[in-house]
């Protein structure tokens, strides 16, 4: 037996050299079928778009423009997740403009176009109401904005609100802070 003989364990043209290779073949191709069986799409969206502008009606009158840097769509929940700078602009009956709103994402629920905007939102009326809050949610169906969260408001006339929960039509035009607090810039004689 000459010494390279000795190192080799077994000869590769040899029946067990053979059946080690088709062994180590299968076992290969058998760990990619379950890698891939374990890559399911369970989770993901179904659909994802970037710079985004998604228009949002009521029988054919526009109601809302929201524009986005991302957005992730997922068919079986009838839901998008817009998680980029999200702008939105907001109209009444008419399609005349009312209000802003910018956060930092915002969730889309298809079926009813309910829409919760959620960090940092910003509304802004055409009337010059502004609303800080952490959450917001537009119920399209009810016409309504609001929030349970605490909210910063100011008004057109420059007085600033505070307090928790806020609910209001999307114009802002008939808003109500839930438990107010704050500052006011009416003097007594005003009244």
């Amino acid at each position: 037996m000459t010494t390279r003989d000795q190192f080799s364990i077994f000869n590769i043209f040899s029946p067990l050299g053979l059946l080690t290779i088709l062994f180590l073949c299968s076992m290969s191709c058998f760990n990619r079928v379950e890698e891939k069986n374990a890559n399911t799409r369970e989770g993901l969206p179904d659909q994802e778009s970037w710079k985004v502008t998604i228009t949002l009606t009521d029988h054919g009158t526009i109601r809302s423009i929201v524009r986005s840097g991302h957005l992730e769509k997922y068919d079986d929940k009838q839901f998008i997740l817009l998680d980029q700078r999200v702008n939105s602009d907001f109209f009444n009956e008419e399609e005349n403009h009312t209000t802003n709103l910018k956060s930092e994402l915002a969730e889309v629920e298809e079926g009813n176009d309910f829409m919760r905007a959620m960090g940092n939102v910003i509304v802004v009326s055409d009337s010059g109401v502004t609303l800080y809050t952490d959450t917001l949610v537009w119920d399209s169906k009810e016409e309504l904005i609001y929030t349970e969260d605490n909210v910063m408001l100011t008004t057109e006339k420059g007085d600033t609100l505070y307090g928790i929960g806020f609910e209001s039509d999307i114009a802002m035009e008939n808003w109500r802070i839930i438990k107010p607090s704050g500052v006011t810039a009416i003097k007594e004689n005003e009244q």
